[in-house]
């Protein structure tokens, strides 16, 4: 067994942005890195983002000059993509792909690395929504793939899911995720399963608050600042929507549907499907459910405390219930499930300490009367929360 330590050479495909932060986090922690990708400007704007990075950490006192050369002189850059161009990555011990979300092409170069590293490296998917299984179902020696999700950005967000695909060894698993760790991240582990934790937990932040303004409740502002306000949320979802990009929200939310085969509680919403045909993507597009061209006037939230505290509820009982079938379905433990909430998507409070505070009978109840009102799957309470109420059991434990 290779132990990775700061001597381990590491590889990374793919210079988007994930890619381009992976190297750097790395670099930082003072491997040599093989930063490779099949386009030349990608690689080029990668040097260029990892210069200006070193700058601003000159710049700002976090690093000697001495010490931000040194990052730099640890990255080399590939471009290519076949095995001939991927030979400088052969000492590589540990590779991570952070390529296009497509299951055929991530299985292609993964064949391709096996036949270029060593029989005892690692090869990890920073993938967000595609089975890590299915991946390593296209190598020789499918036990040594590990799904490793970082969340952007990779040099400032702490949290990285670590997922084993049933084929993983242990031993790899465990490799992984003390390799991460060495990099200062906080690991979670997470099976193998549709969206793993947080986008698979999270998804009633976005969906229940499109329901609420597909149904009229409140408009987007309102909406936004209910969360905001009364549940402490750094951004309210249709903000942080058209921050992510609705295009990958919604790709996110349609991946998991499917994944979790068309379980209705996971539903995408046609206002947004409509939002991605007609171009609103949000931030990246200057339009999304805000207006952020020149000269835009922000909408005004109209908002009192006995809809704000409606719109927070159903939304909450939501999340918590989608956390609590995660822990009822053994996709994390419930530490990890709050710790993955709290430090990958910044909610205020981990989902089921919360729960606990509020007390699992009021979003037993909540739930149970949005089912009676509904008649939809999507409001089925978790067998497991129904248990612990029965039970007068904690939900965090």
């Amino acid at each position: 067994m290779t132990v990775f330590n700061a001597e381990t050479m590491i590889g990374v495909i793919g210079a988007g942005a994930m890619g381009v932060g992976i190297a750097q986090v790395a670099a930082q922690h003072g491997h040599r890195v093989v930063l490779a990708d099949a386009v030349a400007s990608s690689i080029a704007k990668a040097q260029e983002v990892h210069a200006k990075a070193m700058a601003r950490e000159v710049e700002k006192g976090r690093l000697a000059r001495e010490a931000a050369d040194a990052v730099l002189t640890r990255l080399t850059y590939v471009e290519g993509a076949s095995a001939a161009e991927f030979a400088a990555m052969s000492a590589c011990e540990f590779v991570i792909e952070a390529i296009v979300e497509n299951l055929g092409v991530k299985q292609v170069l993964f064949r391709t690395l096996e036949g270029v590293l060593s029989e005892s490296a690692v090869l990890a998917s920073n993938t967000s929504s595609l089975s890590i299984a299915a991946i390593a179902g296209a190598c020789q020696n499918p036990e040594r793939v590990v799904g490793v999700h970082f969340f952007n950005p990779a040099t400032l967000m702490p949290l990285v899911e670590i997922i084993p695909a049933i084929s993983t060894s242990d031993d790899v698993a465990k490799r992984a995720r003390v390799l991460v760790d060495l990099w200062g991240k906080v690991t979670v582990m997470a099976a193998d399963t549709p969206g793993f934790i947080v986008n698979r937990v999270a998804r009633p932040f976005y969906s229940e608050s499109l329901r609420l303004l597909e149904e009229g409740v409140a408009d987007v502002a309102t909406i936004d600042a209910a969360m905001r306000n009364v549940g402490g949320f750094r951004m309210g979802p249709f903000e942080l929507m058209d921050l992510i990009g609705n295009d990958v929200n919604f790709a996110v939310t349609s991946s998991v549907f499917e994944g979790m085969f068309f379980d209705g509680r996971y539903r995408p919403a046609n206002t947004q499907r409509r939002m991605v045909e007609a171009g609103l993507l949000g931030r990246k597009s200057k339009r999304g459910y805000y207006d952020y061209r020149d000269g835009a006037i922000a909408p005004t939230a109209h908002l009192d405390v006995k809809l704000a505290e409606r719109i927070f509820d159903r939304v909450l009982a939501m999340l918590i219930n989608s956390a609590v079938d995660a822990v009822h379905q053994r996709i994390a433990s419930p530490a990890d499930i709050d710790l993955a909430m709290t430090k990958g998507v910044n909610y205020p409070k981990g989902l089921l300490t919360w729960a606990d505070e509020i007390g699992p009978h009021k979003i037993l109840r909540c739930l149970d009367a949005l089912h009676d009102e509904y008649r939809e799957e999507r409001y089925r309470a978790s067998p497991l929360l129904r248990e612990r109420v029965r039970l007068g059991q904690a939900l965090n434990s």
